[in-house]
């Protein structure tokens, strides 16, 4: 079976760290992913998408990357259920991201730390991938 999942987007707030009772780090964000094609209206649209990162990652995370930060993370698709304090079973899909890379300058995160879905993604590349050039040649 294969559950892999690569995402590029802008948070759409900083990251919330948090600890288990066992001391695990845990955050918690929202990735804000641009669709690749336009509504009726000619506007962009996004999908923002919940995701969950644990341990030293997940404080990595926190520290180093705020609100508007354009990031790109790999990880699996994860469903889970719960019973709220209703008695209402609630169902939550999540990605958990296992790895994440910054994928701007800081000057260029704060220029666009307003401005979620003001720009498509740029094409983000596995490292053991080959880089593409505009026209589609590697480099």
């Amino acid at each position: 079976m294969i559950n892999n999942v690569v995402l590029v987007g802008r948070l759409t707030k900083a990251p919330e760290l948090r600890y288990t009772p066992s001391n695990q780090a845990v955050a918690t964000f929202t990735l804000a992913v641009n669709r690749n094609f336009k509504n009726q209206a000619g506007e962009r649209e996004a999908d923002f998408i919940n995701c969950v990162m644990w341990n030293k990652s997940a404080e990595n995370l926190a520290n180093w990357c705020k609100k508007g930060a354009l990031i790109g993370i790999e990880g699996r698709i994860q469903t889970r259920n719960y019973e709220n304090q209703q008695g209402q079973r609630v169902y939550v899909t999540e990605v958990v991201a296992e790895s994440f890379q910054t994928l701007e300058s800081r000057g260029g995160r704060e220029q666009n730390t307003n401005s979620l879905d003001q720009m498509a993604p740029p094409n983000f590349a596995r490292d053991d991938a080959p880089q593409m050039s505009p026209d589609g040649l590697p480099f």
